[in-house]
């Protein structure tokens, strides 16, 4: 056959390439793409020609068109091809005839298909390029245009190669299934493509936006399967509401082999880390389906090198950094095409009546010519029932909804009622779930004791139940497929259905009273009973994930069951560890506010539920609301049942944290102080609850700077938790961190490196490298590595902590500024300044969000501030700032608490630094006397300020005393830390001592 060819050549006068001209369907773009790239990297001029059949032209003339193009024409043969128009094999096969027997070397074709084509095809002779590698895929063709297999390869290292279209991404998840009748959409399509190919890194976002049904979901995953062959990684997420989103793209991280732990926020991070910087992929694509609300999501939507894709009814998301492309109803042709391809035995002027009658709304269009390419129904008699043959107070729909739309689903549920009635129950238990995904496979698992007549035979027979799904399939009333589109068998048995927001709402509004009552009692059960039960195991968060979007329309607050308040207060506590912080506070507001009027004012269901609020509240950061919260729970549970109940203690016990966190030390400590012994009075030493309140005394100290007494509790705590919890349990962990961190903050760094090296160990052994608590255990051990001079391992620690924190608790978490802080001090005196700069002030701004002013974090992290001025020259500035922190300290604390002390000794040296010598020595030698009745004479605090004097009394050039001073503090130093410490190294040359301020988190 070789010889009756026509080998590839130019027809252009001059010209120095071959040219092909690919004609294809748009539904086999990433075909035509892969092969003209193929082609050009041979030396192939290529012209691309995206086939269209308009029924209104002739075939056989469009066909003569092809042969105007230069070169050769090469067909992508595939159904496609010859179903656009759409054109009847009959058709195809006298065009082909008439046009291309003649002259058969003309034309050349490959065939991307198994599928059956017009059976003048054959004179195409296309080859297949089906069921094979890319190699072989890229002989075959090259053979059929007879262009050498051995012509010289070019590579262009700027331009990646389009992937071979019968391979997938290297990552893949969440796609629909292709939709095979897919009908125009050509332009949008295109636009789209060159919107975001158009982007600057960094700014590729792009959303599909259009009212309900017109189908923005099914344009997002043809654009997925027309370019996904361009990229790398292909993630389609639900993203209707933020749990789910975050679920969902948390979900990538192990598809990145992203280094995580369990846990949703940190894998989160890590994703959002990883595509903006494009490693280990840059082509990326991540679609956003059914983002309706920016403001509920648009913080975690992903920058950098790839691409995201949205689809909303909402244009807001310009207002976000994302292009808008409107998604309107169908133009008439596409209608018409569409109606004739769902309902083969109608006609075009049929399909054109119909369209007009339901405005080209493609939802509605799919649904109803489904059904009617099914029913004895001509379009005349439809048409008239659409005209007012139905009571329109039956659906009522929001405005925005086309009329034609209320009345054709009238016409349609009536159908469904003729056929199979159950089909209509299912539809009508799917609307207590949230529209989108719908996780039926609960009422299948749910126990089907005492349900409803009408419904039990819809659940206990699974032959009845099959034939409803599939019903409500034929008729595209919903769409069964798994979320995890590759998992054929989960949406083959009905797993999981797909159902439209806007069909959603309109069988929800027809829905009679009684069957309303009844059915949302069974889907508030079937939720119930798939509650895990233990919200704390990451293992089950996949389980909450699921079932948290549905408990809103399941109306689950007006539930008297106690197995469904027990779920929604298991959500609540699922939402706390899995840090959905802000969905979990709205959740909370709602039920105490539902519940309060439920069950009254004082039922324990309402407390139990003001106490998850609160610890959201409080992990939200709004620290002065939950403390009005808990202050109000407190004393109305005392006042009722007395102080010794165990919800006022546990109240009392949210109070003192939120009071720590709001520095009010003295009240927190009122309250510790008495809520240890009573504890100890109800369960004795031995008690988890006695040893719990014991470790926040503990805290409590250490942040009133009471190091000593905090490090007996400490010991006392730890050793107690060794005998009743055995050494490796968590909260024994967590006491041995707490007792080396006071070990530390005495000055006893060789003992506290010891203890926390020790603790590390295990805690890699027992909570993983990346728990939290790990991450608690290395950051101290960092700065004990710091304190003995160890700062390459020091910052290698700091800046893994600080990542580990940023990735599993977020940046505005107190655990991230606290190793922020830390971070920027060692990159202030042992990196780079400017970074350290930009940290610095970071951390400042985000503090300032999180807490009230006068708060000792804000003001211990603008003294850092201080010292990084100094380092760039700002000398006058840093003075300025460094005595607001002094007075705001002393405000705060006191004179004489460590941090006071601390910004005291900065305070000093700024002074002396900016011409004020007398005053500088003045305060350190004050700092002195406080420190040492404080902390004790040769605690390094104190060392410091008697170091600090002693340069203080040299600009004085009071020598003698200086000498003298110094003297006796280097004795002190080399006794307490030893003579080649190197604090006392550098105070022995004469380095002038500064501060660093550490919150205590914890």
């Amino acid at each position: 056959m070789s010889e009756a060819r026509t080998p590839v050549r130019s027809t252009g006068k001059g010209a120095a390439r071959q040219t092909v001209t690919i004609s294809f369907a748009g539904f086999n773009r990433a075909w035509a793409a892969w092969i003209g790239d193929r082609l050009e990297r041979r030396g192939l001029r290529v012209v691309y020609l995206r086939w269209d059949a308009p029924p209104d032209q002739s075939l056989a003339g469009l066909l003569r068109d092809l042969t105007l193009a230069e070169g050769r024409t090469l067909i992508l043969v595939s159904e496609w091809y010859f179903q656009l128009g759409p054109r009847t094999h009959e058709e195809w096969n006298a065009a082909l005839r008439e046009v291309v027997a003649p002259d058969p070397a003309r034309f050349a074709a490959v065939s991307v298909t198994n599928t059956t084509v017009p059976s003048a095809t054959a004179v195409l002779a296309p080859v297949d390029l089906t069921n094979m590698g890319a190699d072989e895929a890229e002989r075959r063709l090259l053979d059929r245009l007879d262009v050498p297999y051995d012509t010289p390869v070019t590579t262009d290292a700027g331009r990646p190669a389009p992937r071979f279209p019968a391979s997938m991404p290297d990552v893949w998840g969440g796609v629909p299934r292709r939709n095979t009748r897919f009908t125009g959409r050509e332009p949008l399509l295109n636009d789209a493509y060159h919107l975001l190919q158009g982007s600057e890194s960094g700014a590729g976002v792009l959303t599909l936006h259009g009212m309900s049904g017109v189908g923005k979901t099914q344009l997002a995953a043809e654009y997925v399967y027309r370019f996904g062959s361009e990229y790398d990684v292909v993630w389609w997420v639900g993203a209707e509401k933020r749990v789910t989103y975050r679920r969902l793209l948390a979900e990538l991280a192990p598809r990145l082999g992203l280094a995580t732990g369990p846990e949703y926020g940190e894998r989160l991070r890590a994703v959002r880390d990883s595509l903006r910087r494009g490693n280990p992929y840059s082509r990326w694509l991540l679609v956003l389906d059914g983002a309706d609300e920016p403001e509920q999501i648009w913080d975690l939507v992903p920058t950098g090198p790839g691409h995201v894709l949205i689809t909303s009814r909402n244009p807001e998301w310009s207002e976000h950094n994302s292009k808008l492309l409107e998604v309107p109803v169908y133009a008439r042709d596409e209608s018409v095409a569409f109606i004739r391809r769902r309902a083969p035995r109608l006609t075009e002027t049929d399909a054109d009546q119909l369209a007009e009658a339901l405005e080209d709304l493609p939802l509605l269009l799919d649904q109803t010519a489904g059904w009617l390419n099914d029913s004895d129904l001509s379009v005349d008699e439809y048409i008239a029932l659409l005209d007012g043959g139905i009571d329109q107070d039956v659906v009522k729909v929001s405005a925005d909804f086309p009329l034609a739309f209320q009345t054709a689903w009238s016409i349609l549920l009536n159908k469904l009622r003729e056929t199979v009635p159950e089909s209509v129950d299912l539809l009508r238990l799917c609307t207590f779930f949230a529209p989108g995904f719908i996780p039926v496979r609960l009422l299948k698992e749910m126990s089907h004791d005492d349900l409803p007549e009408q419904l039990a035979g819809l659940l206990d027979d699974p032959l009845l139940w099959n034939k409803a799904v599939n019903q409500l399939r034929q008729y595209s009333v919903v769409r069964l497929e798994s979320h995890e589109a590759a998992i054929d068998e989960a949406a083959s048995s009905g797993e999981s259905v797909y159902l439209h927001r806007m069909v959603h709402q309109i069988v929800h509004k027809d829905m009679p009273e009684q069957d309303r009552h009844e059915f949302i009692e069974v889907v508030r059960r079937a939720l119930a009973e798939a509650d895990p039960g233990r919200p704390t195991d990451t293992r089950n968060w996949d389980a909450y994930a699921e079932i948290v979007p549905h408990l809103k329309y399941a109306d689950v607050l007006q539930s008297k069951d106690r197995r469904v308040q027990s779920l929604v207060l298991n959500c609540l506590r699922y939402m706390l560890f899995a840090g959905e912080y802000s969905a979990g506070v709205k959740l909370g507001a709602r039920a105490l506010r539902a519940w309060r009027r439920l069950l009254g004012e004082s039922h324990p269901r309402v407390w139990e539920v003001t106490y998850h609020y609160a610890n959201l509240m409080r992990s939200a950061g709004r620290f002065q609301e939950t403390e009005a919260i808990d202050r109000a729970a407190m004393e109305q549970l005392r006042q009722d049942r007395g102080e010794h109940d165990l919800d006022h203690l546990r109240m009392a016990g949210g109070l003192a944290a939120d009071l720590r966190e709001l520095a009010r030390y003295d009240d927190a400590l009122q309250l510790d102080e008495w809520l240890y012994p009573t504890y100890r009075d109800l369960f004795g030493e031995q008690d988890s609850r006695t040893l719990n309140a014991l470790n926040n005394l503990g805290f409590t100290m250490r942040l009133q700077g009471r190091y000593e007494e905090a490090r007996a509790i400490d010991l006392k705590t730890l050793e107690a938790r060794r005998l009743l919890l055995k050494g490796r349990h968590p909260w024994t962990l967590f006491s041995e961190v707490s007792y080396a961190v006071d070990l530390r903050l005495l000055g006893r760094y060789s003992e506290a490196e010891s203890a926390q090296t020790k603790n590390v160990r295990e805690h890699h052994l027992v909570m993983g490298r990346d728990h939290q608590s790990t991450l608690r255990a290395e950051h101290n051990l960092a700065l004990c590595k710091l304190r003995g001079g160890d700062r390459a391992t020091a910052g290698e620690l700091l800046t893994h902590v600080l990542e580990g924190y940023e990735r599993k608790l977020g940046d505005t978490h107190v655990h991230t500024l606290a190793a922020a802080v830390s971070q920027s001090c060692f990159a202030r005196e042992h990196g780079d300044i400017d970074q350290a700069r930009e940290a610095s002030e970071s951390v400042i701004a985000r503090y300032e969000l999180l807490l009230p002013e006068g708060h000792p974090f804000i003001i211990g992290a603008r003294a850092n501030h201080a010292l990084i001025l100094r380092s760039v020259g700002e000398r006058e500035h840093a003075h300025v700032v460094m005595e607001e922190a002094l007075a705001g300290m002393s405000a705060a604390l006191g004179e004489s608490h460590p941090h006071s002390l601390g910004c005291a000794i900065n305070a000093s040296a700024l002074r002396n630094l900016v011409g004020e010598p007398e005053s500088a020595a003045e305060l350190s030698r004050i700092t002195i006397t406080r420190a040492t009745e404080a902390l004790g004479r040769t605690h390094p605090l104190t060392l410091s300020a008697r170091i600090s004097h002693a340069a203080d009394l040299r600009a004085l050039r009071d020598r003698q005393q200086a000498e003298k001073v110094e003297q006796e503090a280097l004795s002190d130093l080399a006794a307490t830390l030893g003579p080649q410490h190197v604090h006392t190294i550098s105070a022995r040359s004469r380095n002038r001592p500064y501060w660093d301020f550490e919150p205590q988190a914890s």
